[in-house]
């Protein structure tokens, strides 16, 4: 069941283990039902790109997660159904394969954000904030399971081919789900490799407004879908940088007006060139509309006027955009410390910036002690200068990622800038 498992967040899967061991707890005595599941929890582990990339640390840890939290489930049903499997009980069995579900999915999630943030250090694995994406197939799942094993106690053994065939088209649900996903995420690594080859600063931008859009997504109680959405949209909202030109994109000087003009049309292009991409026109109403203004004014996405308040997601996707470009060093000029970003951010509240959202990214990031720029450069200009003497030590001319495309309005200077 593992081979077809489906990413939810990270290194995070689902499976639709939780519903052959629902099966397992109502028709064989508790030993022999959690015998039965550690067998299935053996093979679970397994999935086709483990072999072909040969890892072997997460089968193994993945293995023993398996196994307590399919114990987990299995002994929680055990304590819940009834010893004798009549008509008249089997809504007990019911809620009980339901509370097992639940226990099973807390369980792995868990389990999964510990091993995670312990072996791999991703602190930013937030694994709670994904459960409701998976929770409600899963408590599906597990009652159905639940089901068929009352029912295989109640009809006999003639139900063994209809639990086959259940556990069957539960297997290739899951299958075409998994290639679904994998598809929709290998058409948005081929956006991002693309703009990664044409502006080598996005690389690690792209990430990084993910990571901040979540924190703030989940801060203001965004539920998974929303945050999946939102990370989505921080992670294409650049694409339409595509249909720049390269010289204008790596350019270190300050822009033209009608330079300018260019670099604003990207928002535009986001639109054009992901029309077709039917499952991710969602994120494209949010990602071209980041450089819209929470006071109407900026520049908007084909979607939206001039004078519109700009969708939520958006607002949080433009402050994490700026953030993340104050604090960056680019080629034209050295990170800025994070007190300066939180001051500039701050000062921009309630007219290029939403007030409650700057102020979550602010309250999040002190409290997580997370710090990001310079620790002490609070000047551009001087954060220019020093870029500048860089460059002209070390004869740094040749191509350089882009600049101030994503700090949007805010900027020391009212020369023309890229955005």
């Amino acid at each position: 069941f593992e081979w077809n498992a489906v990413e939810v967040n990270d290194r995070m899967v689902a499976s639709p283990t939780v519903m052959v061991a629902m099966t397992a707890a109502v028709i064989f005595e508790p030993g022999t039902a959690i015998l039965g599941v550690l067998l299935i929890s053996a093979l679970g582990p397994l999935r086709k790109k483990d072999f072909t990339d040969r890892r072997w640390f997460e089968p193994s840890v993945n293995f023993g997660q398996f196994v307590i939290t399919s114990a987990a489930s299995v002994t929680v049903l055990q304590l819940i159904r009834p010893d004798e499997v009549t008509l008249g009980n089997m809504w007990i069995i019911a809620l009980g394969a339901a509370i097992a579900a639940m226990v099973h999915g807390v369980v792995n999630f868990q389990l999964v954000s510990y091993i995670v943030q312990s072996a791999y250090g991703r602190k930013g694995v937030r694994p709670w904030s994904r459960l409701g994406l998976i929770l409600i197939p899963m408590l599906g799942m597990g009652l159905l399971g639940g089901l068929l094993g009352a029912t295989y106690h109640l009809v006999g053994q003639v139900t063994l081919p209809l639990i086959f065939v259940v556990f069957f088209v539960g297997h290739m649900t899951f299958a075409s789900y998994a290639q679904m996903r994998e598809a929709q995420e290998s058409t948005l690594r081929g956006f991002i490799k693309a703009l990664e080859a044409k502006d080598l600063y996005t690389r690690g931008h792209t990430e990084r407004v993910a990571y901040f859009s979540e924190l703030i997504g989940e801060a203001m109680g965004f539920n998974g879908t929303q945050l999946e959405r939102l990370r989505w949209a921080a992670l294409i909202h650049d694409v339409g940088k595509l249909a720049v030109p390269r010289d204008l994109i790596r350019k270190k000087a300050r822009l033209t007006e009608e330079e300018y003009a260019q670099m604003q049309a990207h928002v535009h292009h986001v639109e054009d060139l992901l029309a077709e991409v039917d499952f991710l026109q969602p994120m494209v109403d949010i990602a071209t509309n980041h450089h819209a203004h929470y006071d109407g004014s900026g520049y908007h996405g084909p979607s939206h006027n001039d004078g519109d308040e700009p969708p939520l997601e958006a607002s949080i996707l433009a402050v994490a955009d700026s953030f993340d470009a104050m604090t960056s060093t680019r080629s034209y000029r050295v990170a800025l410390s994070q007190e300066y970003a939180f001051a500039e951010l701050r000062r921009h509240a309630g007219t290029q910036f939403h007030p409650d959202v700057v102020e979550t990214l602010v309250s999040t990031l002190t409290r997580r002690g997370e710090r990001y720029g310079s620790l002490d450069l609070t000047d551009e200009q001087e954060a220019r200068r020093r870029a500048e003497a860089h460059m002209f030590d070390h004869g740094d001319f040749g191509e350089h990622d882009h600049h101030d495309d994503d700090v949007s309005s805010v900027r020391t200077s009212t020369e023309p800038d890229d955005g």
